[in-house]
């Protein structure tokens, strides 16, 4: 029983793609008429999936370079293929209502003839969705932004009115390319000119050793109040095959020293006090606690010997955490700050609309969500992972200036 169930999603995925990929050929037939189309559409089909297969199979032993270009070959593709039978279901929407409502047909017209204009306009988005991939993958993953937030608290002490602070999140030091494009962010963190800096997560993909060749980077961001950090579910090394579990702890030991060396002070399910004016708040961090991913940190630990009204900021990578222990907890957590989602690196947040598939994994994916009294911060991350690149879901430098009510 066990093994039938694992294997439906399985099946139910195949014929989905089996289907789709069925009804895009059956367009394409309309502007190319030659025999050789279907059995070469096919050799393609099952060729690129078979690729991705044994990409995934060795994905355990390290992401390398056939991995990535396989993957990102599949996501293209299924990504166009998807944009082109949408159009293409909308001309056929258009043809069978037409049918329906016309009581004349012209001659020799038939009810299941495609228009020539309607697969010219899915072509054309197919086009422009693969222009689009290419343009988040050259340039979108590097397209840093800087998103700002003012929140308004009435037990902040007076003394921290207007402090600010810096967040990111999702380094994935092992995923860069480009040290000069990773240097812009670390300008534009630095020109935040903030108070406190923290980092939220995931500094690697899997090895300690992808941070080394960026650590003079990241060890510039140098701020009044210092910088701060936690570990996310990629910091310890769950994702691919080490040869001894002794090998995985020395790997996390190590990453760990690194955060040393950036200037960043790891909270591991601790907190420390940040004092000005003979006021102060508290900064806590905790190790990952994701649903899913791993419940490693231990919030009441990280609190201990603080106070129920002090005012708290929180650090954990996972934004699930919030909403299973932080939102109700009896001592109360005005700040959280969280990453992880990515906003899965591609969506729509433009004219109102804020969208991505990544919603309906995660309720809160990006920005600001507020309840009882206490605030979440999702960071839409500062590095990519999987897909090597961005589209509408910019990197993002956080900054929040905390005010009193």
């Amino acid at each position: 029983m066990k093994r039938r169930s694992g294997l439906l999603p399985i099946l139910i995925v195949a014929l989905i793609f089996f289907i789709l990929n069925a009804y895009v050929l059956s367009g394409i037939k309309v502007v190319i008429h030659q025999e050789w189309l279907a059995p070469a559409f096919w050799v393609f089909i099952v060729g690129i999936t078979v690729a991705l297969v044994l990409a995934i199979t060795k994905m355990r032993k390290g992401i390398n370079q056939f991995f990535t270009i396989v993957t990102h070959a599949f996501l293209i593709m299924l990504a166009a293929e998807t944009v082109f039978a949408i159009f293409l279901f909308i001309g056929d929407l258009y043809r069978v209502a037409s049918s329906i409502t016309t009581n004349f047909q012209p001659q020799g017209y038939h009810m299941d003839e495609r228009s020539y204009y309607w697969v010219d306009v899915a072509l054309m988005m197919f086009g422009l969705t693969v222009l689009l991939f290419a343009f988040g993958i050259r340039n979108g993953k590097y397209a840093y932004r800087v998103i700002k937030h003012t929140l308004y608290f009435d037990d902040l002490p007076q003394s921290f009115d207007g402090f600010t602070l810096t967040q990111i999140s999702d380094i994935h030091a092992g995923s860069f390319t480009k040290p000069k494009e990773v240097q812009k962010g670390i300008d534009l963190i630095n020109a935040q000119k903030s108070d406190l800096f923290v980092f939220t997560g995931d500094l690697v993909n899997n090895a300690a050793s992808e941070i080394v060749p960026y650590i003079p980077l990241f060890s510039q961001i140098k701020v009044p109040f210092g910088q701060f950090s936690v570990l996310g579910n990629h910091d310890y090394g769950d994702y691919i095959k080490w040869p001894t579990e002794a090998d995985k702890i020395k790997n996390l030991n190590q990453l760990k020293a690194y955060h040393q060396e950036l200037g960043f002070k790891l909270l591991l399910d601790e907190h420390v006090v940040l004092e000005k004016n003979g006021e102060k708040i508290i900064l806590a961090g905790i190790e990952n606690w994701g649903v899913g991913f791993g419940e490693r940190g231990d919030l009441n630990r990280a609190l201990q010997h603080t106070a129920v009204n002090d005012f708290k900021i929180l650090l954990s990578h996972d934004p699930s955490h919030w909403d299973a222990q932080v939102k109700n907890h009896p001592s109360k957590i005005q700040l959280s700050l969280a990453g992880h989602t990515h906003g899965m690196q591609f969506g729509i947040e433009a004219f109102g609309i804020k969208w991505s598939p990544v919603k309906y994994r995660y309720k809160h994916w990006a920005g600001i969500k507020t309840e009882n009294n206490r605030y979440l911060n999702v960071n839409r991350g500062f590095g990519f992972l999987g897909f090597s690149g961005r589209i509408g879901i910019w990197p993002e430098i956080t900054v929040i200036e905390l005010k009193r009510k």
